[in-house]
């Protein structure tokens, strides 16, 4: 049975009545990381791991919200939103947000369940929050944007769950595309769908099964250190506004001045943001190996200038660098320190690549690894009903 057939039946015998469904998808990033809060460029898309809805209005001010894959619920005021247990602070934050704009929002019934990996990467809280918020401005026809949803969610993310997240992840999930890839300028906030279209080649995720517990701490302490490079740069150049606006003559130019840990983080921008511009002109040629050299470029620039890698995500790009011929682009992916790393690899490699990755993950870390074949999707969508 379907997900969304699971979660349709569900929501009829718990309320009673029929629910409208909305699909919110996962996210990948194939280049373009920690870009987003210094406003440069990232390339992100939605993939085939989704979270699915089933909503309606409750008729008054109560919010009866039941999460299929915890079973467990929760019921609670709009005008009393008060943070309590983790995963139903993200849809809270998503109905004070539409508050805080003087939207028209009232309370819901809701069953939703996904397959997005929880800890991978995969933006599993974009999709919640996107979706949530996508499915109360289509119940209350409220005729909201999508570029107000993505800014809804990432308001949840800040007020009320404490992350200061960029806006790429919610980006994403709303404005994806099935087959390409998004360009998205997060200064602007626009994009360009570039086509993805590379059909000897998977994009193959692998899980290292690990968070480690410095990860929110050196988030933090990465954007500080791109905030006060700015602030050097903006004393000497009134136009740096952010490290979208910084070039690497700039860098060079003040290094001194900087210090060497804020120059050697904000330079891997600079020229992350480039590589990006680059990347997409490659897809657009159709030219895969030069895509997946920029990849690798990507990952030991996070690894050894940004810092956010950590010895499992070195250790799998670096066996994929072994068959460098087959595994074509390799990097870790997310805000680092775990999670995922990205392959772009042939087809008929797959298998074989795998068994290595288990066998030797195993005998170094004594941890199985995950394995993810992803599809790109389309974003967050309204589905047909049918009971």
């Amino acid at each position: 049975m379907s997900l969304s057939k699971i979660i349709a039946e569900d929501f009829i015998t718990r309320f009673n009545k029929k629910p409208s469904l909305f699909f919110a998808p996962g996210r990948i990033n194939l280049i373009g990381e920690h870009t987003d809060y210094n406003e440069g460029f990232a390339m992100p898309a939605a993939i085939d791991k989704h979270i699915v809805f089933a909503v309606a209005p409750s008729g008054n001010d109560r919010c009866n919200i039941f999460s299929k894959d915890l079973e467990e619920g929760v019921t609670f005021s709009i005008y009393d939103l008060n943070p309590g247990e983790v995963w139903i602070n993200y849809l809270m934050g998503v109905i004070d947000a539409f508050q805080r704009r003087g939207l028209p929002v009232r309370g819901v019934d809701c069953v939703f369940a996904g397959n997005i990996p929880v800890g991978g990467g995969m933006s599993s809280s974009a999709a919640l929050c996107c979706g949530f918020g996508f499915a109360l401005n289509e119940v209350f026809q409220l005729g909201i944007s999508r570029l107000e949803i993505a800014k809804i969610a990432q308001s949840s993310e800040h007020h009320f769950v404490g992350a200061m997240v960029g806006i790429m992840d919610q980006y994403a999930s709303l404005f994806s595309k099935k087959g390409s890839v998004l360009l998205l300028d997060c200064k602007t906030l626009t994009h360009e769908h570039v086509p993805f279209h590379f059909p000897d080649h998977e994009i193959l995720l692998i899980d290292t099964k690990v968070k480690h517990s410095i990860g929110s701490t050196a988030y933090n302490e990465r954007r500080e250190a791109c905030e006060l490079g700015v602030k050097i740069l903006n004393k000497r150049n009134p136009a740096v506004h952010s490290l979208r606006d910084a070039t690497r003559v700039m860098l060079f130019d003040h290094q001194d001045e900087l210090g060497e840990d804020v120059f050697v983080k904000c330079l891997y921008v600079v020229e992350e943001n480039l590589r990006v511009q680059k990347a997409a002109e490659y897809l657009k040629e159709g030219n895969p190996k030069a895509f997946g050299d920029l990849m690798y470029q990507t990952h030991w620039g996070l690894s050894q200038a940004y810092e956010v890698s950590c010895q499992e995500l070195d250790f799998l790009v670096s066996l994929a660098e072994e068959q460098r011929s087959e595994v074509i682009g390799s990097r870790m992916m997310g805000g680092g320190f775990g999670g995922c790393a990205i392959n772009l690899i042939q087809k008929d490699a797959i298998s074989a690549f795998q068994e290595k990755v288990r066998h030797r993950y195993v005998e170094n870390f004594g941890i199985e690894p995950e394995f993810y074949l992803v599809k790109l999707e389309d974003g967050v969508r309204i589905m047909n009903f049918k009971p």
